[in-house]
């Protein structure tokens, strides 16, 4: 029998292009890309191409803390044990995605185990702050011993809107800079690593795919040193973390804050360089930071 007829095109019929991912922004639960149009190139340790990444612009700010804005009522009106459930939520659709996180930190010089550790912590750190959302009233709050027939109790209140310059390290460092601050009530606009922005994109459609509700948390990638200021200065913008904001930005920051007198979270390195050591034993500071104290007086037998 005669072998049947080679392809004339051989092999190279067979192969296809790879499906490029297009990094965009999350705001809002929607994934737009830049109103200004502009992206910037995202390199590897390596200095060697990886993708193109949206870069915002002010208006994309403003956008994503209108975003936030509207979605505060409903998220820090659900019940802490909810909040929790919905953390908890998150590290599983992380776990779920660990091979493309483990990719994604690689390029930016992690070795694999190195990768594959972070991951885990950073799944680790959603799991440890999910169980606090329903125990962190009664750790910030109290009863107190008041002279008269009274009751008085002091509640821990979310603040509103926050927001973050997130530091370098693209997603423990992250995680644990947003899980404190939702974690408690609060809805966030988050200035990804500049860097290294991809994890963030990443993270956000684990975030988009789990029960996380629309515009509780927005992410923005681009120059820190263009958005920082902005959120800064918003006035409706009621706190913001620093932590990975430069240095000899850190003082202007502060002083735009000022504006509106927001809670401002400064950055404080925590090891020998400088820097903070995020695999270390967090603690409550991140979720008290962004927390209002209300004090209620109530007469007793009433």
């Amino acid at each position: 029998m005669s072998k049947p007829a080679a392809s004339k095109q051989g092999p190279v019929a067979d192969a296809r292009l790879a499906v490029r991912k297009t990094y965009k922004l999350f705001i809002g639960g929607a994934f737009p890309r830049s109103e200004s149009g502009r992206s910037y190139v995202v390199t590897d340790s390596r200095e060697r191409f990886v993708a193109n990444a949206s870069r915002a612009s002010r208006k994309d700010a403003r956008d994503a803390v209108v975003a936030a804005r509207k979605a505060f009522p409903g998220w820090s009106g659900r019940t802490a044990y909810n909040r929790g459930q919905i953390l908890y939520r998150v590290a599983e659709m992380l776990e779920g995605r660990r091979g493309q996180f483990v990719d994604e930190l690689r390029a930016t010089g992690l070795t694999r185990p190195q990768a594959a550790a972070e991951v885990d912590a950073a799944v680790d750190r959603w799991v440890w702050y999910a169980g606090w959302a329903d125990k962190l009233t009664a750790v910030a709050g109290s009863a107190n011993p008041v002279s008269g027939p009274f009751f008085n109790f002091s509640t821990p209140e979310p603040t509103g809107v926050v927001a973050l310059v997130a530091p370098d390290s693209p997603l423990l460092g992250l995680v644990s800079a947003v899980a404190p601050a939702i974690v408690s009530g609060n809805t966030a606009v988050v200035v990804a690593s500049e860097p290294a922005p991809l994890p963030a994109i990443t993270l956000a459609e684990v975030l988009a795919t789990s029960d996380l509700p629309g515009g509780v948390v927005n992410i923005l990638t681009g120059h820190r040193a263009e958005i920082a200021p902005w959120l800064a200065a918003h006035m409706d913008v009621n706190a913001i973390d620093l932590t990975g904001a430069a240095p000899e930005d850190v003082p202007d920051l502060e002083e735009k804050a000022a504006e509106n007198l927001k809670r401002v979270l400064r950055p404080d390195g925590t090891d020998q360089t400088g820097r903070t050591d995020w695999a270390a034993e967090p603690g409550t500071a991140r979720m008290t930071a962004f927390l209002e104290t209300k004090t209620v007086w109530h007469p007793v037998g009433v």
